[in-house]
């Protein structure tokens, strides 16, 4: 799970999306989503120090139950928990298209 940001003329807005690497080099794109799948909805999302912001800070999965909760920031204010399947976004993933390109060594280093 990654963030970004996409900036329309009511302002930033700070969302999240999914990305598989490869286990073996994580430098290669197996999937990512071309759409977000997170983003502020709730008041204290939109409402804050930075308003209309969410971003990753840290997952678990219980295994067990098949549960992924997610511990997010929201509006650079408060810390949110939301949860899923974790198969579902599992699957979400990667039913996702396949990135024509991926970052090489060489371009790691360039940057």
């Amino acid at each position: 799970m990654y963030h970004g940001v996409h900036v329309t003329s009511d302002g930033p807005i700070y969302r999240m999306g999914l990305i598989l690497l490869d286990l073996a080099d994580p430098r290669v794109v197996l999937h990512q989503t071309d759409e977000w799948l997170f983003g502020p909805e709730a008041p204290y999302e939109i409402t804050g120090d930075v308003g209309r912001v969410v971003f990753p800070c840290g997952w678990v999965v219980g295994a067990a139950n098949d549960r992924l909760f997610l511990y997010y920031g929201a509006a650079d204010t408060v810390i949110g928990l939301a949860t899923a399947r974790f198969s579902d976004v599992l699957a979400r993933v990667r039913a996702a298209p396949v990135p024509g390109l991926s970052r090489t060594s060489d371009q790691a280093d360039a940057r």
